[in-house]
């Protein structure tokens, strides 16, 4: 088939990369136009642009599927859209456009976490089971009907960012056998089943931990908001990231949000009993250990500001 690909981060790229390596042709890669990053704001081409450019595929820029990137698109003729973390919703016409419409690889088992942000969410509520579905694309948001899913297991200390880049591989997988059954008219799509949740785009204030919160809650927040938007708490009116935390073996209490080193490891307490903090960032700082941390504050106690 003659497939329109429309992708931006990092999670993408396998899909993308899966069928460009299959019998399909890639009659373009749609992506976000360059976007300023780092201290000095260098425009910077999405990972897709990059894998794109590297595949030697053309490359359409858009930061939106407006109306004239429709026209674009379309003039493409092609006979799928495949869409995978693009960042933009497609709408008519350009949802009919292809013979075929489009499909998306969503990183949930849909209807569970619909939207933005659905791994992240999905560690933050605790689950310890969540997976990739490729479903066709409709009006409404992550309601079409799925062509495939598959199950992943997530591992009791695993972060957002792990899981994204192992979901993303499964995902590709996925993506690249749905697509050849679309092509061998073998695909078959069944209704979504269940309650939808719902996974709307982080905002800082998701990344802050709730001291008061149960040890486990507290645990699941700083994984699944690990790398970004990146755990923290404030201390003394400073930001400070949680960079890593875990379980303490030994049921020690300390009041919420109190920091206090038991041994040779700090401890911080929730609503239920103390866990260890193994890294953190503090303001203007690099990453370090707790340990290394905690020696450079020369107290015996700290609390995090309420």
């Amino acid at each position: 088939m003659r497939i329109v690909f429309a992708g931006t981060p990092a999670p993408a790229v396998p899909s993308l990369r899966v069928l460009a390596a299959s019998d399909h042709e890639i009659a373009a890669v749609v992506t976000r136009p360059d976007a300023p990053l780092g201290r000095r704001r260098t425009l910077t081409p999405s990972p897709i642009a990059v894998a794109a450019e590297e595949l030697g595929l053309p490359v359409v820029r858009a930061a939106s599927l407006d109306a004239d990137a429709g026209r674009r698109i379309t003039a493409l003729r092609p006979e799928l859209g495949v869409i995978v973390a693009y960042g933009g919703l497609v709408r008519e016409p350009l949802l009919s456009a292809p013979e075929h419409g489009w499909i998306n690889l969503h990183f949930s088992l849909l209807p569970r976490w619909r939207g933005a942000a659905p791994v992240q969410h999905s560690l933050i509520a605790g689950d310890s089971l969540t997976g990739v579905s490729v479903f066709r694309l409709v009006a409404e948001l992550d309601a079409g009907e799925v062509l495939g899913m598959r199950e992943y297991a997530v591992g009791p200390r695993a972060v957002a960012g792990d899981v994204l880049e192992d979901l993303s591989g499964l995902g590709a997988e996925l993506l690249r056998d749905v697509v050849a059954d679309i092509a061998d008219g073998r695909a078959q799509a069944v209704p979504q089943e269940g309650t939808p949740t719902y996974a709307p785009k982080l905002t800082l204030d998701d990344a802050r931990v709730r001291w008061g919160e149960d040890a486990a809650a507290v645990l699941s927040r700083v994984r699944g908001t690990t790398p970004e938007p990146g755990a923290f708490t404030t201390v003394n009116g400073q930001r400070l990231k949680i960079l890593g935390v875990r379980e303490h073996t030994a049921d020690v209490s300390l009041p919420p949000g109190e920091f206090a080193a038991v041994g040779r490891e700090v401890l911080v307490g929730t609503g239920t009993h103390a866990i260890v903090v193994e890294q953190v960032q503090p303001a203007g700082k690099g990453a370090m250990s707790a340990g290394d941390w905690w020696r450079g504050l020369r107290l015996p106690v700290l609390r995090a500001d309420s």
